[in-house]
């Protein structure tokens, strides 16, 4: 029998009125609040997201976002997503996220006020006419007319040689287009992020954050660029959407063996500070770095060091979240009372 935890969907302030948070009710979720936040959840299964197929995975993905959004649609204009799949065991596990990123998640929902996210996929309208444009480039012209005064018809080693050149051309067309269309929201912006496309087809894949008031001028930038390209490309919009490229909540969970060992592996005291840590990895990472070992083949050790630096960078930034202090305590009962780290998703 699978396990009961908590789905943890975001962070809302707790200025909202009553009847606000009185109309979760009905849809399957409820707040669990610590001073002027509340943590909007529901009670479900745990399920690693590692383990699941793909259909599962988009099933959980789709149910997240959906309730996100309908939160939106009950009022709820600030939300802090927090990252798919975050599930915890108990109400007071939620309570400890929310203590200890207290004060990220009051700076990052200021922030959020007055802000909201549009996702825009642009592509092709008739990519084969796009790609025999492309393909009558006077450089891959000239490249098919010299692997053709043999005389035979081009080889099988011809073709990919054009086909590099063509993926080349295209590429630079998408990239300058891409850049063309992020311009144009530069001004009206407060920050875009591109994702990664998902075919050749595709121009841009990218995130913009806005103000709410200014959701007209961003649809007459798109009829401005529509018109500029008369027709050659496609938009397709989706929001405005709550702030998910650019803030997220992730909850990160320390090893505190693996601080311990990551201490020992840099000869650190019990007490030090961020510098002192960066500067004993660099020292060390100097000595299998691969530029510096062109006759050994040190990438493992390497790669382990990194591994352990970013496990004391973790926590580094989970102990400064419950404290001010100028030095890091590196001391056994101090690690176990900092093992959440709360952070902005990267």
């Amino acid at each position: 029998m699978a396990s009961k935890g908590i789905y943890i969907y975001g962070i809302v302030p707790n200025f909202y009125g009553t009847d606000h948070f009185r109309s979760l009710e009905k849809s399957g979720v409820y707040a669990i609040s610590h001073q002027n936040i509340s943590a909007i959840v529901s009670d479900r299964e745990t399920a690693y997201l590692d383990y699941l197929d793909r259909e599962s995975l988009a099933h959980v993905l789709v149910h997240h976002q959906k309730t996100i959004e309908e939160l939106m649609a009950k009022g709820f204009n600030m939300i802090l997503p927090m990252k798919l799949g975050t599930i915890v065991h108990s109400k007071e596990d939620v309570l400890n996220i929310l203590a200890t990123g207290y004060n990220l998640m009051i700076l990052s929902l200021k922030k959020i006020e007055y802000l909201t996210e549009i996702d825009m996929a642009v592509t092709w309208a008739d990519f084969p006419k796009t790609l025999q444009e492309i393909a009558d480039n006077p450089e891959i012209t000239e490249l098919k007319n010299q692997l053709l005064q043999s005389g035979t018809a081009l080889t099988q080693v011809d073709q990919v040689k054009v086909g590099m050149l063509l993926k080349e051309k295209l590429d630079d067309r998408n990239k300058s287009v891409e850049l063309k269309i992020l311009e144009a929201f530069s001004s009206i912006s407060v920050d875009i992020k591109i994702h990664e496309v998902m075919n050749d087809q595709m121009i841009t894949n990218s995130a913009v954050l806005i103000k709410r008031n200014n959701t007209a001028s961003f649809e007459q930038a798109i009829e401005i660029l529509d018109e500029e390209y008369r027709g050659a490309l496609n938009f397709k919009l989706v929001g405005p959407l709550p702030c998910y490229s650019f803030y997220t909540l992730e909850v990160k969970e320390l090893n505190p063996e693996k601080v311990e060992k990551a201490r020992k592996e840099f000869g650190l005291t019990e007490k030090t500070t961020e510098h002192e840590i960066k500067k004993a990895y660099l020292e060390k990472a100097k000595l299998y770095h691969p530029d510096n070992n062109q006759q050994t083949d040190d990438t493992t050790n390497f790669n382990m060091l990194k591994s352990a630096y970013q496990t004391l960078v973790d926590y580094s930034s989970a102990a400064r979240q419950s404290g001010k202090e100028d030095f890091i305590s590196l001391a056994k009962e101090k690690v176990v009372e900092n093992l959440i780290l709360v952070k902005i998703k990267d």
